[in-house]
């Protein structure tokens, strides 16, 4: 997934960063709600992660402006705060889940997994096309019984396919969702994943079709 940290603690932003990226994710970090407001505007998250004690606009006022102006992209608050009514609030306002500081990387990785399931329509670890599986618990695919050796990249766009199984998704889309705006991307690095992604599929897998001038298609069949 991409995804958007706010969040004005430089250490622990630090660390959710890394800790994300290691699990695959493509993540985007920013400190102010500010920030928020105008990173969101044009860049495609499945997920956000919002702390509540942001300087200037705090995060209830920025959920609120992202409800306000149509956003449905889940939200994740963290908090220090341990009052009932600010959780209340959070929630009314169109947060999804809430985790107060300090948590277990563990539960965080958990409650990511699980509002991704969410945002996919799908609450369910698993993912099938066909005779591909994805586990979105463990980052694991296989096709039948045989096990992919998947690569983070490789993960994230087989993944991103998967989600939308029979329908073209342009390159545009993948790369905006694999990679984050701090990260160097090669203009042919969308190609030479699903070029190793292809090879690691045969050749029982579903196949990738190229849509010339649009995009891929991960067959539903």
């Amino acid at each position: 997934m991409r995804i958007l940290i706010v969040e004005d603690d430089a250490a622990l932003a630090r660390s959710l960063v890394a800790l994300l990226r290691g699990a695959g994710h493509a993540v985007d970090h920013v400190s102010s709600g500010e920030d928020a407001l105008m990173v969101t505007q044009g860049e495609p998250y499945a997920l956000v992660v919002l702390d509540v004690g942001l300087p200037g606009q705090d995060g209830f006022a920025v959920l609120q402006a992202l409800r306000r102006r149509g956003e449905r992209v889940p939200v994740l608050m963290l908090t220090a705060r341990d009052a009932l009514d600010d959780r209340v609030r959070g929630l009314d306002l169109g947060a999804d889940d809430y985790l107060r500081k300090p948590f277990a990387p563990e539960e965080f990785e958990a409650r990511i997994r699980a509002l991704g399931r969410r945002r996919g329509g799908d609450p369910t670890p698993e993912l099938s096309v066909g005779a591909l599986v994805l586990n979105r618990s463990s980052a694991e695919a296989r096709v039948g019984a045989r096990p992919l050796d998947l690569r983070r990249r490789e993960w994230a766009v087989l993944d991103a396919l998967a989600t939308r199984a029979g329908q073209i998704v342009t390159r545009e889309t993948l790369q905006a969702e694999v990679f984050g705006f701090d990260e160097p991307v090669g203009p042919n690095a969308i190609e030479v994943n699903i070029t190793r992604l292809r090879g690691k599929l045969l050749p029982d897998g579903p196949n990738i079709r190229t849509v010339r001038g649009v995009g891929y298609l991960l067959d539903a069949g």
